[in-house]
């Protein structure tokens, strides 16, 4: 990793501010931060996607980024559906959707794949992205691969590894990651979320696998990648 440069380091960031107690002025930290270092991808709550909308934000040329389904996952699908469509309306490039957890937790993986695929669906008409929160705090190992091939079967983008909303719950791990990584065999992509605060632990789950990670702690880990980068270089 110390053959990344800091700005590619920024570029596997996506940049998260959707604590519910988040006001106008952690919005406005989240927008500057963004561009001052460049991170991948902004990712904001429904309501202040429609903030940045109204003010013009997503005119620019940005990844701005939202969630569906959020953070429970087990909204009907049709819900999901529009709720998808409104936001790629609004310009979201993206969209992070909590899957249906109850139904892989039954075993119903006709309804698991088909509330993902109703999204997919919908990103397709958008050019859009679609990262499918599995939450593998909550699920075993075989849950954790039962998960990642329903992901590939629906042709969405990136399996994600948690919400960091439920308390109790491990976030991302590089146990889950490593799995994640090897079941998805290159079909779909992984990003690493929950609990990642440090640059160490970015860097451990990227080495595990991750193509990136959604943190909203990415500025304070980005300047602690800026301070290791320099004294391994000098080393």
């Amino acid at each position: 990793m110390t053959r990344v440069s800091v700005e590619e380091f920024a570029k596997l960031i996506d940049h998260t501010v959707l604590r519910v107690d988040a006001g106008r002025k952690s919005l406005e930290k989240a927008v500057e931060e963004f561009f001052r270092h460049g991170f991948r991808c902004l990712v904001v709550s429904p309501y202040h996607l429609q903030v940045l909308n109204r003010e013009g934000f997503i005119k620019r040329e940005a990844c701005v980024a939202s969630v569906v389904g959020f953070p429970n996952g087990y909204t009907v699908t049709e819900a999901k559906a529009v709720e998808a469509r409104r936001l790629f309306e609004l310009g979201a490039r993206e969209v992070d959707m909590v899957s249906n957890i109850q139904a892989l937790k039954a075993r119903d993986i006709q309804v698991f794949e088909g509330d993902i695929a109703a999204v997919v669906e919908v990103a397709k008409e958008f050019g859009g992205v679609v990262k499918v929160i599995i939450e593998t705090g909550l699920l075993n190992d075989e849950e954790k691969v039962l998960a990642v091939e329903a992901v590939a079967k629906t042709k969405a983008h990136f399996v994600k590894t948690s919400t960091g909303f439920h308390q109790g719950v491990s976030g991302a791990t590089v146990h889950d990651v490593a799995l994640l990584k090897k079941v998805a065999r290159g079909r779909v992509r992984v990003k690493a979320a929950g609990g990642i605060r440090h640059a160490l632990d970015a860097i451990a789950l990227l080495e595990a696998g991750a193509d990136i990670i959604g943190t909203s702690s990415a500025t304070q880990i980005l300047e602690e990648y800026k301070i290791l980068r320099k004294e391994l270089v000098n080393i």
